[in-house]
């Protein structure tokens, strides 16, 4: 006995149904949070390798005190006195060695702005990178 048997005939359609369910879902997805995406500030972010850091990274210290007088300090070396030629010469070296450097000013609360702003110049002169200000927290009453 021979059976017969009737076959079926090979369907190749792809059911795209549930692919384009998925589309929907992933299209409110995107339509919700992209108006929040937008809501950024920009920022430029240091680049790094995630090495140690050296002490030659370490910034430069330039202090203004009371008085008007300049001060450099180099990395955890010793606070040295110097006048406006020899900051100008110190700095333009050590710059032209590590172009990275930075630089940050500490002035004393009774320095004239004058004085801060002629030690901004030098660094400027110097071709310095980044000028940072170092100051203390407000104290609590």
């Amino acid at each position: 006995m021979a059976r017969l048997r009737k076959r079926r005939k090979i369907v190749s359609e792809i059911n795209v149904v549930p692919y384009i369910d998925v589309m929907l879902v992933l299209l409110i997805i995107f339509m919700v949070t992209a108006p929040l995406m937008n809501l950024g500030v920009d920022i430029d972010l240091p680049q790094s390798t995630a090495a140690p850091v050296n002490q030659k990274d370490e910034p430069l210290v330039v202090s203004v005190d009371k008085e008007g007088l300049m001060f450099l300090t180099k990395g955890a070396g010793e606070r040295k006195q110097v006048d406006e030629a020899t900051l100008l010469k110190e700095v333009s070296a050590i710059v032209a060695q590590a172009p990275k450097t930075g630089v940050l000013i500490a002035a004393d609360d009774a320095v004239p702005y004058g004085k801060v702003y002629q030690a901004m110049a030098i660094m400027q002169q110097a071709a310095v990178p980044r000028v940072g200000f170092i100051s203390q927290p407000v104290k609590s009453k």
